[in-house]
């Protein structure tokens, strides 16, 4: 993918996640979602497993592997869509993906510099003090078509 287009999908993504900011408002309720919003709609273990072709047994076991965060995804879903719900799935950055991509870049850059640094140094060579613009025109030279992400 281009780096135009790869910024442009990056900034439309952020968008779409920073309104589901901040995450831990949707974080899962001790006992799971399935059992909270069944409890909630006065639903019995036995009805919400009789709408899933499940014993009220098996409605136990899947809101503990849902509390023990074993769930599968599919369950999860066939779960909500009986009581009338969607299952909203998402990764959330600790940052934006912007900051994670810019945290990366400079991470590289400022190892190649070092490096280009400390060789300068040794062979007495005068070393630029304005890291930040040698840090900025790095990532924008060195950097502007690179994986990130590969191993360096």
């Amino acid at each position: 993918m281009k780096p135009a287009i790869r910024n442009r999908a990056r900034d439309r993504l952020d968008s779409k996640l920073a309104l589901i900011k901040p995450i831990d408002r949707f974080t899962r309720p001790p006992k799971g979602w399935v059992r909270a919003i069944r409890d909630a709609i006065g639903m019995t273990g036995a009805q919400l497993g009789k709408r899933l072709g499940m014993t009220a047994q098996g409605i136990v076991s899947l809101e503990r592997s849902e509390a023990g965060g074993t769930i599968q995804l599919n369950t999860l879903r066939r779960a909500a869509e009986a009581m009338d719900c969607v299952l909203v799935y998402a990764l959330v950055p600790k940052t934006s993906l912007t900051e994670m991509v810019d945290h990366k870049a400079r991470e590289i850059a400022l190892q190649a510099l070092g490096r280009v640094s400390h060789s300068m140094a040794l062979e007495d060579q005068q070393v630029d003090r304005d890291l930040e613009k040698r840090i900025r025109n790095y990532i924008e030279t060195a950097l502007r078509d690179r994986d990130l992400w590969e191993s360096t």
